[in-house]
Protein backbone atom coordinates (compact mmCIF):
# COMPACT_ATOMS: atom_id res chain seq x y z
CA UNK A 1 0.00 0.00 0.00
CA UNK A 2 1.34 3.10 -1.28
CA UNK A 3 0.97 5.87 1.71
CA UNK A 4 1.40 9.64 1.82
CA UNK A 5 1.83 11.50 4.85
CA UNK A 6 1.19 15.43 4.20
CA UNK A 7 2.88 17.64 7.04
CA UNK A 8 2.47 21.10 6.90
CA UNK A 9 2.14 24.33 8.19
CA UNK A 10 -0.60 26.93 8.21
CA UNK A 11 -0.99 29.63 5.81
CA UNK A 12 -2.85 32.19 7.33
CA UNK A 13 -6.00 31.38 5.88
CA UNK A 14 -8.20 28.42 5.03
CA UNK A 15 -7.84 28.95 1.21
CA UNK A 16 -4.29 29.09 1.32
CA UNK A 17 -3.96 26.24 3.43
CA UNK A 18 -6.24 24.11 1.54
CA UNK A 19 -4.38 25.50 -1.34
CA UNK A 20 -1.16 24.21 -0.17
CA UNK A 21 -2.40 20.70 0.37
CA UNK A 22 -3.69 20.33 -2.53
CA UNK A 23 -0.20 20.79 -4.29
CA UNK A 24 1.78 18.40 -2.32
CA UNK A 25 -1.47 15.30 -3.06
CA UNK A 26 -0.66 16.54 -6.65
CA UNK A 27 2.89 15.42 -6.25
CA UNK A 28 1.39 12.28 -5.21
CA UNK A 29 -0.14 8.71 -6.57
CA UNK A 30 -0.37 7.02 -2.95
CA UNK A 31 -3.04 4.62 -2.48
CA UNK A 32 -3.51 6.18 0.97
CA UNK A 33 -3.37 9.86 1.91
CA UNK A 34 -3.36 11.16 5.43
CA UNK A 35 -3.75 14.65 6.29
CA UNK A 36 -2.74 16.26 10.05
CA UNK A 37 -5.35 17.28 12.69
CA UNK A 38 -7.34 20.31 11.79
CA UNK A 39 -5.57 20.75 8.63
CA UNK A 40 -7.85 23.27 6.57
CA UNK A 41 -6.65 25.87 9.73
CA UNK A 42 -5.18 27.32 12.30
CA UNK A 43 -4.92 24.94 15.39
CA UNK A 44 -7.66 27.39 17.40
CA UNK A 45 -7.91 25.79 20.34
CA UNK A 46 -4.64 27.49 22.21
CA UNK A 47 -7.41 29.88 23.32
CA UNK A 48 -11.35 29.64 24.61
CA UNK A 49 -13.03 31.59 21.77
CA UNK A 50 -16.77 31.49 20.47
CA UNK A 51 -15.80 32.87 16.97
CA UNK A 52 -13.92 29.73 15.97
CA UNK A 53 -16.96 28.07 16.10
CA UNK A 54 -17.73 29.64 12.81
CA UNK A 55 -14.91 27.77 11.37
CA UNK A 56 -17.54 24.77 11.64
CA UNK A 57 -20.36 26.55 9.41
CA UNK A 58 -19.11 24.76 6.28
CA UNK A 59 -18.60 21.60 7.17
CA UNK A 60 -21.10 19.65 4.69
CA UNK A 61 -19.07 21.63 1.87
CA UNK A 62 -16.26 20.63 3.24
CA UNK A 63 -17.06 16.72 3.25
CA UNK A 64 -18.08 17.45 -0.28
CA UNK A 65 -14.54 19.08 -1.27
CA UNK A 66 -12.58 16.63 0.00
CA UNK A 67 -14.60 13.79 -1.79
CA UNK A 68 -14.10 15.29 -4.37
CA UNK A 69 -10.24 15.67 -4.06
CA UNK A 70 -10.65 11.51 -3.61
CA UNK A 71 -12.59 10.63 -6.04
CA UNK A 72 -10.29 13.20 -9.03
CA UNK A 73 -7.03 11.43 -7.56
CA UNK A 74 -8.29 7.89 -7.19
CA UNK A 75 -7.25 7.63 -3.36
CA UNK A 76 -8.31 6.40 0.25
CA UNK A 77 -7.96 10.13 1.75
CA UNK A 78 -7.76 10.59 5.81
CA UNK A 79 -8.91 13.85 6.45
CA UNK A 80 -9.94 15.90 10.04
CA UNK A 81 -12.58 18.22 10.15
CA UNK A 82 -14.48 20.47 12.60
CA UNK A 83 -18.16 19.18 12.62
CA UNK A 84 -21.16 21.00 13.31
CA UNK A 85 -23.80 18.89 14.96
CA UNK A 86 -26.27 21.32 15.61
CA UNK A 87 -25.73 24.66 17.36
CA UNK A 88 -23.55 24.00 20.81
CA UNK A 89 -22.28 20.45 19.75
CA UNK A 90 -19.07 20.10 17.72
CA UNK A 91 -17.29 17.20 17.44
CA UNK A 92 -13.44 16.87 15.96
CA UNK A 93 -14.25 14.23 13.33
CA UNK A 94 -11.89 12.84 10.49
CA UNK A 95 -13.75 11.71 7.64
CA UNK A 96 -12.47 8.75 5.13
CA UNK A 97 -13.16 9.38 1.74
CA UNK A 98 -12.29 6.07 -0.91
CA UNK A 99 -12.66 7.49 -4.18
CA UNK A 100 -14.77 10.10 -3.77
CA UNK A 101 -17.38 7.49 -1.71
CA UNK A 102 -17.32 8.10 1.99
CA UNK A 103 -16.31 5.06 4.12
CA UNK A 104 -16.74 5.88 7.45
CA UNK A 105 -15.86 8.67 9.83
CA UNK A 106 -14.58 8.63 13.34
CA UNK A 107 -15.44 11.36 16.41
CA UNK A 108 -12.31 11.96 18.47
CA UNK A 109 -12.80 10.62 21.79
CA UNK A 110 -10.45 11.82 24.22
CA UNK A 111 -10.44 15.65 24.72
CA UNK A 112 -8.12 17.70 25.80
CA UNK A 113 -7.63 20.41 28.41
CA UNK A 114 -4.64 21.90 28.86
CA UNK A 115 -2.64 25.37 28.32
CA UNK A 116 -2.37 25.61 24.70
CA UNK A 117 -4.77 23.15 24.01
CA UNK A 118 -8.35 23.53 25.66
CA UNK A 119 -10.21 22.02 22.97
CA UNK A 120 -13.16 20.83 25.89
CA UNK A 121 -14.27 24.34 25.09
CA UNK A 122 -14.65 23.69 21.65
CA UNK A 123 -15.30 19.79 21.09
CA UNK A 124 -17.95 17.10 22.74
CA UNK A 125 -16.13 13.84 23.19
CA UNK A 126 -17.08 11.46 20.25
CA UNK A 127 -20.29 8.92 20.38
CA UNK A 128 -19.01 6.46 17.78
CA UNK A 129 -16.53 4.62 19.42
CA UNK A 130 -13.77 2.86 18.17
CA UNK A 131 -14.67 1.29 15.44
CA UNK A 132 -12.13 0.71 12.37
CA UNK A 133 -13.45 1.90 8.91
CA UNK A 134 -13.20 -0.21 5.80
CA UNK A 135 -11.58 0.64 2.49
CA UNK A 136 -10.54 -0.38 -0.74
CA UNK A 137 -7.21 -0.50 0.78
CA UNK A 138 -8.01 -2.09 3.95
CA UNK A 139 -9.64 -1.92 7.18
CA UNK A 140 -8.21 1.54 9.39
CA UNK A 141 -8.12 2.20 12.79
CA UNK A 142 -8.52 5.50 12.59
CA UNK A 143 -7.90 7.94 16.14
CA UNK A 144 -7.07 11.17 16.56
CA UNK A 145 -4.33 13.25 18.70
CA UNK A 146 -4.67 12.89 22.67
CA UNK A 147 -6.08 9.47 21.99
CA UNK A 148 -2.68 8.87 20.77
CA UNK A 149 -1.81 8.40 24.84
CA UNK A 150 -4.32 5.71 25.34
CA UNK A 151 -3.15 2.12 24.99
CA UNK A 152 -7.11 1.31 25.37
CA UNK A 153 -7.98 3.19 22.05
CA UNK A 154 -5.80 1.35 20.34
CA UNK A 155 -6.12 -2.20 21.81
CA UNK A 156 -9.85 -1.67 20.81
CA UNK A 157 -9.16 -0.77 16.95
CA UNK A 158 -6.87 -4.04 17.31
CA UNK A 159 -9.27 -6.52 18.28
CA UNK A 160 -12.33 -5.37 15.88
CA UNK A 161 -9.98 -6.01 13.51
CA UNK A 162 -8.41 -2.99 12.37
CA UNK A 163 -5.18 -3.84 9.93
CA UNK A 164 -3.17 -0.19 10.86
CA UNK A 165 -3.17 2.31 13.16
CA UNK A 166 -4.09 6.18 12.08
CA UNK A 167 -3.56 8.84 13.87
CA UNK A 168 -3.80 12.76 12.40
CA UNK A 169 -2.49 15.20 14.84
CA UNK A 170 -1.41 18.38 16.11
CA UNK A 171 1.37 18.77 18.86
CA UNK A 172 3.84 20.96 19.61
CA UNK A 173 5.84 23.31 22.09
CA UNK A 174 4.62 26.00 23.78
CA UNK A 175 5.75 29.89 23.16
CA UNK A 176 5.37 31.85 25.71
CA UNK A 177 6.18 35.68 25.80
CA UNK A 178 9.08 37.05 27.88
CA UNK A 179 7.01 39.02 30.10
CA UNK A 180 5.43 36.07 31.17
CA UNK A 181 8.11 33.46 30.95
CA UNK A 182 6.36 31.74 34.19
CA UNK A 183 7.49 28.14 35.93
CA UNK A 184 5.38 26.15 33.09
CA UNK A 185 6.92 27.88 30.45
CA UNK A 186 10.28 27.48 31.94
CA UNK A 187 10.02 23.89 32.23
CA UNK A 188 8.80 23.38 28.80
CA UNK A 189 11.23 25.32 27.23
CA UNK A 190 14.15 23.59 28.56
CA UNK A 191 15.68 21.34 25.50
CA UNK A 192 15.81 18.46 27.79
CA UNK A 193 12.16 19.02 28.91
CA UNK A 194 11.36 19.60 24.71
CA UNK A 195 13.04 16.38 24.35
CA UNK A 196 11.80 14.16 26.89
CA UNK A 197 8.18 15.50 25.53
CA UNK A 198 9.09 14.23 21.52
CA UNK A 199 10.17 10.40 23.29
CA UNK A 200 7.50 9.94 25.15
CA UNK A 201 4.95 10.77 22.34
CA UNK A 202 6.91 8.51 20.05
CA UNK A 203 7.65 5.95 22.32
CA UNK A 204 3.55 5.41 23.04
CA UNK A 205 2.72 5.08 19.23
CA UNK A 206 5.51 2.43 19.01
CA UNK A 207 3.86 0.47 22.39
CA UNK A 208 0.92 0.32 20.37
CA UNK A 209 2.60 -1.03 16.79
CA UNK A 210 4.26 -3.62 19.23
CA UNK A 211 1.46 -4.28 21.63
CA UNK A 212 -0.91 -4.70 18.95
CA UNK A 213 1.27 -6.24 16.01
CA UNK A 214 -0.08 -3.76 13.32
CA UNK A 215 1.96 -0.81 11.37
CA UNK A 216 1.04 3.17 12.77
CA UNK A 217 0.76 6.22 10.66
CA UNK A 218 1.46 9.77 12.60
CA UNK A 219 0.91 12.62 10.84
CA UNK A 220 1.51 15.86 12.49
CA UNK A 221 1.47 19.61 11.83
CA UNK A 222 5.08 21.86 12.11
CA UNK A 223 5.28 25.38 11.99
CA UNK A 224 4.91 28.28 14.58
CA UNK A 225 0.94 29.92 14.81
CA UNK A 226 0.30 32.53 17.43
CA UNK A 227 -2.02 32.26 20.39
CA UNK A 228 -5.08 35.46 19.32
CA UNK A 229 -5.25 36.01 23.37
CA UNK A 230 -1.91 36.37 23.74
CA UNK A 231 -1.76 34.54 26.97
CA UNK A 232 1.02 32.67 24.97
CA UNK A 233 3.42 33.32 22.16
CA UNK A 234 1.89 30.27 20.41
CA UNK A 235 2.88 26.60 19.90
CA UNK A 236 5.81 25.28 17.81
CA UNK A 237 4.27 22.20 16.25
CA UNK A 238 7.16 20.03 15.88
CA UNK A 239 6.40 17.39 12.76
CA UNK A 240 8.26 14.62 12.82
CA UNK A 241 5.59 12.69 11.85
CA UNK A 242 6.31 8.87 11.24
CA UNK A 243 5.26 4.90 10.07
CA UNK A 244 5.90 2.24 12.20
CA UNK A 245 5.81 -1.49 11.07
CA UNK A 246 4.03 -4.13 13.63
CA UNK A 247 7.55 -4.11 15.84
CA UNK A 248 7.68 -0.32 16.42
CA UNK A 249 10.34 -0.44 13.82
CA UNK A 250 10.75 2.85 11.77
CA UNK A 251 9.96 2.62 7.83
CA UNK A 252 10.28 6.33 7.78
CA UNK A 253 10.24 9.50 9.91
CA UNK A 254 10.48 13.43 9.08
CA UNK A 255 11.92 16.37 11.07
CA UNK A 256 10.00 19.52 11.71
CA UNK A 257 10.05 21.10 7.74
CA UNK A 258 6.94 20.85 6.15
CA UNK A 259 7.12 17.59 3.53
CA UNK A 260 5.38 15.11 1.33
CA UNK A 261 6.62 11.79 2.66
CA UNK A 262 5.97 8.58 0.65
CA UNK A 263 6.09 4.66 1.75
CA UNK A 264 5.32 1.47 1.37
CA UNK A 265 3.53 -0.32 3.81
CA UNK A 266 2.64 -4.43 3.66
CA UNK A 267 -0.51 -5.04 5.92
CA UNK A 268 0.36 -8.51 5.74
CA UNK A 269 3.37 -8.15 8.45
CA UNK A 270 1.38 -7.52 11.18
CA UNK A 271 -0.28 -11.03 11.02
CA UNK A 272 3.06 -12.62 10.55
CA UNK A 273 4.52 -11.17 14.18
CA UNK A 274 1.66 -11.98 15.57
CA UNK A 275 2.37 -15.63 14.87
CA UNK A 276 5.87 -14.63 16.58
CA UNK A 277 4.63 -12.67 19.06
CA UNK A 278 0.49 -13.87 20.31
CA UNK A 279 0.24 -11.47 22.59
CA UNK A 280 -3.63 -11.46 22.00
CA UNK A 281 -3.73 -14.94 22.47
CA UNK A 282 -2.34 -14.38 26.30
CA UNK A 283 -4.17 -11.96 27.13
CA UNK A 284 -6.00 -12.14 30.66
CA UNK A 285 -9.21 -10.93 29.60
CA UNK A 286 -11.25 -12.61 32.62
CA UNK A 287 -8.90 -10.27 35.06
CA UNK A 288 -9.28 -7.21 33.22
CA UNK A 289 -12.67 -5.34 34.74
CA UNK A 290 -10.98 -3.02 36.82
CA UNK A 291 -10.29 -1.01 33.09
CA UNK A 292 -13.48 -0.22 33.25
CA UNK A 293 -13.53 2.38 36.44
CA UNK A 294 -11.72 5.47 36.34
CA UNK A 295 -9.28 4.24 39.42
CA UNK A 296 -8.69 0.75 40.96
CA UNK A 297 -9.34 1.63 44.69
CA UNK A 298 -8.23 -0.77 46.93
CA UNK A 299 -10.70 -3.27 49.11
CA UNK A 300 -11.56 -2.11 52.18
Amino acid sequence: MKTALIQQKYYGSKTATIQKTLEMIEQTNADLVVLQELHQNEYFCQSEDTRFFDYADDYENDIAFWAEVSRTHKTVLVTSLFEKRTDGIYHNTAYVFDHGRVAGKYRKMHIPDDPGYYEKFYFTPGDLGFEPIDTSVGRLGVLICWDQWYPEAARIMALKGAQVLIYPTAIGYLECPKERFDELCEKENTPEEKQKMLDAWISVQRGHAVANGLPVITVNRVGSEKDSSGVLEGIRFWGNSFVLGPQGEFLTRAGEEETLIEVDIDLKTGAEVRKIWPFLRDRRIESYACLQKRFCDKKP
